[in-house]
């Protein structure tokens, strides 16, 4: 899907204001709501929004320790990156996982109630044989600055240069 100025600046908005009404959309985009509506209605129907949802403090909420698992995996082998993949997609307390490049296979952000259940789902990550060879974890211990928005106009502004 082409996206153009009018579709960045409704993502914006939706970034930073997501229970925003689609009348207040609207105004703040400039259109009239019913080609507004349109455009948004294309914006989900094309998965470029995947869905909405709320941020959370999980301090107010409950106890919990935040961790950050560098893996790496007995082989590179095509199948043992999809085994690992979908084990990894089944556990909950596992919040974000991406592959990487360079010494490491995987980054995990780990959630759990404290280090005692981060251990014990580590253990039962190695004794599952999903091909998890080592693994480094760092604990948070202070979040400075976490799960912002991306930044829109760096980025469209990086892609406006490549253009010209």
């Amino acid at each position: 899907m082409a996206l153009d100025p009018r579709d960045f600046d409704i993502l914006k908005v939706l970034l930073r204001e997501g229970r925003i009404s689609k009348t207040q959309l609207a105004d703040r985009v400039n259109l009239s709501p019913t080609p507004c509506w349109n455009r948004l209605r294309k914006l989900e129907d094309s998965r470029v929004i995947e869905g909405y949802s709320a941020r959370l403090d999980l301090r107010r909420i409950a106890p919990h320790t935040a961790v950050f698992v560098v893996a790496e995996l007995t082989d590179h082998l095509a199948p043992s990156f999809a085994l690992f993949e979908q084990a990894i997609r089944e556990v909950d307390e596992v919040t974000g996982c991406w592959a990487l490049g360079g010494g490491y296979d995987y980054l995990l952000q780990v959630l759990c109630r404290d280090v005692d259940g981060f251990q014990r789902l580590m253990d039962g990550l190695l004794e599952r044989d999903i091909g998890l060879k080592r693994y480094y974890s760092y604990i948070v211990t202070k979040n400075v600055k976490g799960d912002g928005p991306p930044p829109l106009d760096i980025l469209l502004d990086a892609r406006s240069r490549e253009g010209s």
